[in-house]
Formats: C-alpha cells, sequence, structure tokens
C-alpha cells in the first residue's frame, strides 16, 4: 500500500513538473522562432513591438464580429491594384525597420479619428481615408499634399518627385478605409509601388498579440 501511495505522489510530482515546463514555454511567445521583438525610431521615440505574452489573452470585443453588413463592410480583395504591395505582419515589421526607421517611409493609420483614439499600431500616422479626397470641403488635401512631396502643375495634376513609401492599414479585410486612400493617391498618380496595403488591419494584428498603442 505504502509503494502505491508513494508511486503515486510520484506520478503527481512529475505531471505538475511537466505542465508547469509547459506553462512556462507558453509564457515566451516569440514573433517568429529567432525574433521576440522588434524595436524602431520614429519622430525621436523608439518603440517596441513584442506579442502578448498571456497565454489566455483573447481579441479584444471590438474586432471579435464576423458578419458586418456588405455594403459597407464588404471583404477587400488581396490585391488592390498592379503594383501595390499586399503585407502581412512580418513585412510590416520589416517595414517598420527598414522603411519608417531609416526616413524613407510611414505607416498610415486611415481609419477615422475615433477608431484610432481606440489603439492603434505603434508609431502610426492617422490620416484618416477622406482626408485623401480632393475637393472644396477638403482643405487639407493639398498640404497633405505638399508633405507627400506632391506638386501640382499649372493643369492641376499632382507629380511626386521624391515619394516616401506609404504603408497604409485600416480595421481588417472587411474594412474599405485603407483600399479607399490606396485609390485615390493613385488617382493623383502617387507611384504604385510607393504605396502597400497591410489588409489584415487592426483585426489581424490584435489577433496575434502585438503590442498597440493607445494615442495620447
Amino acid at each position: 500500500m505504502k509503494k502505491l501511495l508513494a508511486g503515486h505522489f510520484v506520478t503527481v510530482f512529475v505531471i505538475t513538473l511537466f505542465s508547469g515546463a509547459l506553462q512556462a514555454t507558453a509564457q515566451d511567445v516569440r514573433i517568429t522562432k529567432d525574433l521576440m521583438q522588434v524595436e524602431y525610431s520614429f519622430n525621436g521615440k523608439t518603440y517596441v513591438i513584442r506579442r502578448n505574452q498571456d497565454p489566455n489573452a483573447r481579441i479584444p470585443e471590438a474586432y471579435a464580429k464576423t458578419s458586418r453588413p456588405c455594403p459597407e463592410f464588404c471583404v477587400q480583395p488581396m490585391t488592390i491594384h498592379e503594383g501595390v504591395n499586399t503585407y502581412g505582419e512580418l513585412e510590416l515589421l520589416s517595414f517598420l525597420q527598414e522603411k519608417v526607421n531609416q526616413g524613407h517611409g510611414f505607416l498610415i493609420d486611415s481609419r477615422t479619428s475615433d477608431w484610432y483614439a481606440k489603439g492603434t499600431i505603434p508609431g502610426a500616422v492617422n490620416l484618416p481615408f477622406n482626408a485623401f479626397v480632393p475637393g472644396p470641403d477638403n482643405v487639407f488635401f493639398d498640404s497633405l499634399m505638399v508633405m507627400l512631396s506632391g506638386k501640382q502643375s499649372a493643369d492641376g495634376n499632382w507629380e511626386f518627385t521624391d515619394p516616401k513609401d506609404l504603408l497604409l492599414f485600416c480595421n481588417g479585410p472587411w474594412c474599405g478605409q485603407s483600399p479607399t486612400a490606396i485609390r485615390n493617391l493613385l488617382a493623383i498618380n502617387y507611384p504604385a509601388e510607393k504605396l502597400h496595403y497591410f489588409r489584415g488591419g487592426m483585426q489581424s494584428w490584435v489577433s496575434n498579440g502585438f503590442t498597440v498603442e493607445i494615442p495620447n
């Protein structure tokens, strides 16, 4: 009987130890096998992006809906336009280090300001999709195009002599805001090869547990 009890306690001890080891491993939530975090600088500030280390974390309720009505929330194509690259999370992280960190590009949150205020990808610049629509109602359009190295010719067309790489995103594959902004930029001659689309948007970002920044 004592031998049976002793064996039982040894078994329980081994199972507990093994479970603890699994839990410790689960806490080490990496981005890839060889990458724990990404650091980059923008506008004099350093950002660090990691994944949530809580194995019980769940996607925020705001991004948990599966059946938004279409129209207006229709599933977007993988390719917005010929020459415009579609990015995943790893490509976005590389863009931050290789383009934004080096001063050659911007990560643009093209959602409306109320969504942006709830949380965004660290270092993203909020330029709502309707800011890229030319017209008398958009008093910011011309100054925004100049900021993006644009110059308007005598015939009213825009030319971009030294355009930055722009990576745009919105709420998810069902969100048409960043695709709309990209199409509007293409319509005024912004080079397609300088435009990039993070189709997964915030829904995919938070689904992978990446760091979210709450703007000040």
